[in-house]
């Protein structure tokens, strides 16, 4: 039914600066009543980082920085959401306009700066829902005028741990200055055994995950994967938006404004990036791949190429929340035309091929 309203919904939506017409979306998010989603296909059921989803199509982190409507979320068909980022102190995050629609190329940027409304507030709401079903992540990072940046991701993860599925540790936002130079072998090692001891201390059984920038080298790749499975993350995020500006953009004067890209062009850059890091990991620990995914066929690239889970936002802005169902029934569909009894057997299959994607 939400879906079906969309194509209506758009035009207007569209008609409005791109913050504006989401913080609308947001609002009837609240008063929408509670939705009762059908049971999903047996066949898309992904055991991983400890849970069991219901499906591998997840809402990537940007969507519902504050937590304020997870539920709702949920009951659109998403295997998982994941709410955030959200930092220790609230934070306006950058000057207004900063996200910008690239309509002709199904791509978005923006430049929020990780606004949050802090850790009190979002903890707070969490704590609510606490017990309900569905999975619920959340994406911890750092204020930008922090002293001690390790510490902020301590303090979200000591309070953030006992009421989530999983913690996604972001050091990979293009929007918060010298955030991704904790990306670093030394830095990440740091924070990543200070967030997994913070986990330890309050709730062993949630999740920690890291999520990586489309932009790094192999080299760093080879270092950041090698830091993780050292530090016993339970999984990576492939990957964050991209500060990258293909030359294909269409829209090329948004294509001049700073921040990071998503949406369709960052398909290659974000896919091959996984690819590569499958064949670096295996099936150590599980990926989770982002960017790009407008499609179920491109969902199912992002599964040959090592995803067992799955994640979107910016493809919902321009084909709306039936794209869940959409994507769901294709990979059910390609299940089916292969005989195949689950996404397991797919995952990671063409890694080798897909490594050589271009960009």
């Amino acid at each position: 039914m939400i879906g079906a309203l969309f194509p209506f919904a758009k035009p207007i939506l569209h008609g409005l600066d791109a913050e504006t017409a989401h913080n609308l979306t947001l609002r009837a998010l609240k008063l929408m009543p509670p939705l009762a989603t059908a049971p999903d296909h047996a066949s898309l059921a992904v055991e991983c980082i400890g849970r069991s989803f219901p499906n591998p199509v997840g809402l990537a982190a940007g969507f519902d920085k504050g937590a304020e409507v997870p539920d709702a979320l949920l009951g659109l068909g998403f295997g998982f959401v994941e709410v955030g980022g959200v930092v220790p102190k609230p934070q306006p995050g950058n000057p207004r306009p900063r996200v910008f629609r690239l309509a002709r190329d199904g791509a978005v940027i923006n430049r929020f700066g990780l606004n949050s409304e802090g850790l009190d507030v979002v903890s707070r709401r969490l704590a609510v829902r606490r017990g309900r079903p569905g999975l619920v992540g959340v994406n911890i990072g750092a204020n930008k005028e922090s002293t001690d940046r390790l510490a902020d991701y301590v303090a979200c993860t000591t309070t953030l741990a006992p009421l989530v599925d999983f913690i996604t540790v972001n050091v990979s936002s293009p929007n918060t200055p010298g955030l991704r130079d904790l990306q670093g072998e030394a830095f990440l090692d740091e924070l990543l055994a200070r967030v997994v001891a913070a986990r330890d201390d309050v709730q062993p059984a949630t999740a920690i995950l890291l999520k990586i920038a489309p932009d790094i080298t192999l080299d760093a790749l080879d270092a950041m994967t090698a830091t993780a499975l050292r530090r016993g993350i339970q999984g990576l995020v492939v990957s964050n938006t991209t500060i990258a500006r293909p030359a294909s953009l269409s829209e090329a004067d948004l294509a001049r404004e700073t921040g990071g890209l998503s949406g369709r062009p960052l398909f290659g850059a974000a896919t091959r990036l996984l690819a590569e890091t499958y064949l670096r990991v295996g099936d150590t620990i599980p990926l989770v791949g982002v960017g790009g995914i407008d499609s179920a066929e491109a969902a199912w690239t992002k599964i040959r190429a090592g995803a067992s889970l799955l994640q979107l936002y910016s493809a919902l802005v321009y084909s709306g929340p039936g794209l869940v169902g959409s994507i769901k029934a294709g990979l059910v569909a390609r299940l089916r035309a292969e005989g195949a009894a689950s996404l397991r057997a797919v995952v990671g299959r063409d890694a080798a091929e897909l490594a050589k994607l271009p960009v």
